[in-house]
């Protein structure tokens, strides 16, 4: 099957994962209507385009927190990259390092931190956290990916509780016995991380009482830059700017929190003439061809993140597979995207994707994650 648009790796992904599995990724807030509209606001955006201009060359680096990119396109933090692909965020990691930019690692992800560096040693890292009820936790979780290299802590502020998805209400989709949240390994007790069939309980770790005085608590245990992912509106933007944070992530989580809020490039304009170039404005949320970063370029946000097309493109095929699929619409003139490996699935490994499309073998409540 050809693969020439992110739409043909969301159908693919469709097709061959289970149905738990792709209502997991795919699962908006209520009604959907947020998560929709994320895809549909860029069609209501109309390009003025300038003629007789010299583009005979084109570059498409950029920087973001002053590292350089290859292009301005991110992965955003998702979780369980293993119910997609056996290797899960180890295989995102390195094709974000092939392509060069910028992998944001998810505090639930199925590979621990460590184990994402040690695939992708020389890749370009931000970590995704959340400030849980236990402030020691979430200090282990920055002074560890602080010692790994990570460049700056990616702090998710839409989340004080979990959105109400349907279909994962519905399914009660569970982790494979072969899946954990690595990065709790050790930091909580055993069951509430590996055990079949108990609910994935660190997501309720997740203190709902905190305010901007936590952004400060944060700056007062790193050195890290902090970015701010879940902004949706200009007073948030200038509080932002006000408690010295380094960059923002217009975000709505993907329409998986709050249905019925804005869509991240409905959200951009006000967000960018409140911040006037003080601090980085990146964006996430339904962006699916270059027209769209295009769009959310000339509205003034730096780079973009790019959440389920990443999934789809692990379901394809591993990391280079991967590459495929994010240089398909995004191409880079300045990065070649290698070619899949072709080499021979183990035994073990077949059994792992069947193990994860299998419905039977879900053990691990995700609706909360």
């Amino acid at each position: 099957m050809a693969m020439v648009c992110l739409t043909d790796f969301e159908k693919y992904a469709k097709e061959h994962l289970s149905k738990d599995t792709w209502d997991y990724y795919s699962a908006g807030a209520d009604e959907c209507y947020t998560r929709d509209d994320n895809l549909l606001a860029y069609k209501r955006i109309r390009l003025r385009p300038r003629v007789l201009q010299d583009v005979s060359e084109s570059d498409t680096r950029t920087t973001v927190q002053g590292t350089e990119i290859s292009f301005p396109i991110g992965i955003s933090p998702t979780a369980c990259h293993g119910l997609a692909w056996h290797e899960g965020e180890m295989a995102s990691a390195r094709a974000a390092e092939a392509l060069n930019t910028c992998y944001i690692t998810s505090t639930y992800s199925n590979c621990s931190v460590e184990d994402i560096v040690a695939a992708a040693p020389d890749g370009f890292r931000w970590f995704q956290m959340h400030i849980f009820h236990s402030r020691d936790l979430s200090e282990k979780f920055v002074q560890r990916v602080e010692a790994l290299g990570y460049k700056a802590l990616v702090l998710t502020v839409d989340t004080p509780y979990f959105g109400k998805r349907r279909d994962s209400l519905l399914n009660q989709i569970t982790l494979p016995p072969h899946l954990r949240l690595k990065n709790f390994g050790g930091m909580l007790p055993e069951q509430e991380t590996s055990v079949p069939g108990k609910q994935v309980t660190p997501s309720r770790a997740i203190d709902p009482s905190i305010t901007w005085k936590d952004v400060h608590w944060l700056q007062s245990i790193t050195s890290l830059p902090i970015i701010i992912k879940g902004i949706l509106t200009k007073e948030d933007a200038e509080l932002a700017v006000d408690h010295g944070v380094q960059g923002i992530i217009v975000s709505n989580h993907g329409g998986r929190q709050l249905d019925g809020t804005l869509a991240t490039i409905d959200a951009l304009s006000e967000i960018v003439d409140a911040v006037k170039g003080r601090i980085e404005v990146y964006l996430d949320g339904g962006i699916r061809t270059g027209s769209d970063v295009l769009k959310v370029l000339a509205l003034g946000a730096k780079c973009v993140f790019i959440g389920r097309p990443v999934l789809w493109g692990l379901a394809y095929k591993a990391a280079g597979m991967l590459q495929k699929s994010t240089g398909t619409s995004f191409s880079s003139p300045n990065s070649k995207v290698p070619e899949a490996p072709k080499t021979q699935r183990t035994s073990a490994e077949q059994k792992t994707r069947m193990l994860s499309r299998s419905p039977r073998c879900q053990h691990k409540k995700l609706k909360d994650v």
